[in-house]
């Protein structure tokens, strides 16, 4: 089951008392329109649309990732609702289940959810009924068919192409050889070759799960240097660094630390080191940055 993660989730209200609240609310003031056609809400725009990053975080944070419509949306009232950021609004949501994309177990049509909203420039709540969103969140206990959302950020846009991306995401975290979360990095050593600009540099990587996972740098003469990673105890020579938009990719370009620690070493010599430290560096600068847009930073990747 995957782990929590930061930062930590609403608190679901029982559900009687939350009943209670909702009979003293409002509907909700009017916000955006919502998209032509009713039920089929516009997807993000690539540019604000969440990263490979974002979506890997939602999904391994969430025992449950499902399309849903929005029915009915309630504003409980400021005095019921603690915590709630300034410029929020926090509703009470009752949804259809369009698609089940990951479960814990078997789930009925409908669920309910809390979730906390920005207000609109005219400070009005923004109108989500009948647009269809994708819900990251757990299946709350002892409640049948109220959910608890992973996040602030754990409600998007639904689409065929956001849809597409997540499904890919889980497929992969899914996989059997799906690389686990990244702990650390240790044991690393540099050696020089018998000719000038020749070296090769090796160091391991700690994952939670205990996988032996190495990363390898391979520098000669008149060529550009070539780096991988390596499943297993042994180190393959023609090791390939992780392809862009995967699980793997995101293990490492999120997660492993901004610079080699100074009890890592197995070498002595500045020489040595400094080597290591400049391959660990071209090895960072290949991945590239993990860009989040959600504006949530969970440690861990687990």
């Amino acid at each position: 089951m995957p782990l929590r993660l930061d930062p930590p989730r609403w608190m679901a209200q029982p559900m009687v008392a939350l009943m209670a609240s909702l009979s003293l609310a409002a509907c909700a003031t009017s916000g955006p329109a919502p998209a032509p056609g009713g039920s089929a809400a516009t997807e993000l725009p690539p540019g604000s649309a969440p990263t490979f990053a974002d979506l890997a975080d939602l999904s391994i944070a969430a025992d449950l990732v499902a399309v849903v419509i929005v029915d009915e949306q309630i504003t409980v009232p400021a005095e019921r609702a603690p915590g709630l950021p300034a410029g929020m609004a926090r509703q009470y949501v009752e949804a259809t289940t369009l698609n089940l994309l990951a479960a814990p177990g078997a789930m009925g049509e409908s669920m309910t959810f809390v979730v906390d909203l920005p207000l609109d420039a005219r400070g009005d709540t923004p109108k989500i009924e009948q647009r269809s969103f994708l819900v990251f969140g757990d299946p709350v206990p002892g409640q049948p068919g109220m959910v608890q959302l992973v996040s602030s950020s754990a409600m998007i846009p639904a689409g065929p192409m956001i849809e597409s991306r997540v499904r890919e995401v889980l497929t992969q975290l899914a996989s059997a050889d799906a690389l686990p979360e990244i702990t650390g990095v240790r044991d690393v050593i540099s050696v020089p070759g018998n000719l000038a600009g020749e070296s090769e540099t090796q160091m391991f990587v700690e994952t939670g799960a205990g996988l032996p996972v190495s990363l390898s740098v391979i520098r000669r003469p008149s060529m550009a240097p070539r780096w991988g990673v390596s499943l297993g105890e042994i180190v393959n020579q023609e090791a390939r660094p992780p392809e862009p938009e995967t699980v793997a990719w995101y293990r490492f370009a999120c997660f492993l630390p901004r610079q080699l620690p100074e009890d890592g070493f197995l070498q002595a010599d500045g020489a040595s080191r400094e080597r290591a430290r400049e391959d660990y560096s071209f090895v960072l600068s290949e991945l590239g940055p993990c860009e989040r847009r959600l504006g949530e930073r969970r440690p861990g990747g687990s």
